[in-house]
């Protein structure tokens, strides 16, 4: 059995960790540089780094701290926001990235997804959906979640995984900074959808929650921000408790 991975979350805009509610409201969490080698040295397995501006601002991802973090760390560092080539990708690539979160971008070039995996294979492309439910269907979001699209989460999960993304960042818009718990409704169908790696994001709140994605989302991740950054739960507290639960992680 694969073990399941705890991802904290840094959002950046102008160069600081943030953190909001439904995607706005946003507070200040931290210096990123700072919190990457916190999560790293208590065991988080992996580091997402979102620099959450940048499409909006229409802007390049931060190379500069991009760097700075990579080189504080010794776990897997996805970088999103603002990306839209091969070359951006290749970029933060050479500045200490293993993995690309690609959202508005594959939205609006889907080649894209496709034109990445080949390039530097699907393991490094992870392509994240923002969806909130409308009229009881779980709709796309851009732009930070400001931009709705036409697609279905689902339809769209599919196609993704069709084009060659290694993994899927599920974020529920509704969900995000309530701690109350993960979209687990929709993480199951859409893990139960796709055969590549699926990561749970928007509502950690507690550690049943995290207890709650694995058993009944079937995620094989789950990403948090504020519960991290505000030192709600101690990442190795959360690995020991989901290991109480027979939930395999890494300790």
């Amino acid at each position: 059995m694969l073990t399941k991975r705890i991802i904290p979350c840094l959002d950046i805009k102008n160069g600081r960790t943030v953190k909001g509610v439904n995607f706005v409201d946003l507070r200040d969490a931290g210096d990123p540089v700072e919190l990457a080698k916190i999560y790293s040295d208590q065991g988080a397995d992996e580091l997402v780094f979102l620099d959450i501006s940048a499409t909006e601002e229409r802007r390049k991802t931060l190379v500069d701290l991009v760097r700075k973090v990579a080189s504080t760390i010794n776990i897997p560092f996805t970088v999103g926001g603002g990306i839209s080539s091969v070359e951006d990708v290749e970029i933060l690539l050479q500045n200490g990235a293993d993995k690309v979160s690609i959202n508005s971008s594959a939205v609006k070039n889907p080649q894209l997804i496709n034109d990445l995996a080949q390039k530097f294979g699907s393991q490094c492309v992870v392509v994240a959906i923002d969806a909130k439910q409308i009229d009881g269907q779980w709709i796309v979001h851009l732009v930070g979640g400001k931009v709705p699209t036409e697609l279905n989460l689902f339809d769209w999960a599919k196609e993704v995984e069709q084009r060659g993304a290694g993994e899927i960042l599920f974020t529920s818009m509704d969900n995000d900074g309530t701690k109350n718990g993960f979209a687990n409704e929709a993480l199951a169908t859409l893990s139960d959808l796709v055969n590549i790696p699926v990561i749970a994001s928007g509502g950690a709140g507690n550690i049943q929650h995290f207890v709650d994605t694995f058993l009944e989302g079937k995620a094989d991740a789950a990403l948090a921000a504020s519960v991290f950054h505000f030192k709600e739960i101690e990442i190795k507290t959360l690995k020991t408790a989901l290991k109480n639960k027979n939930i395999e992680v890494r300790i």
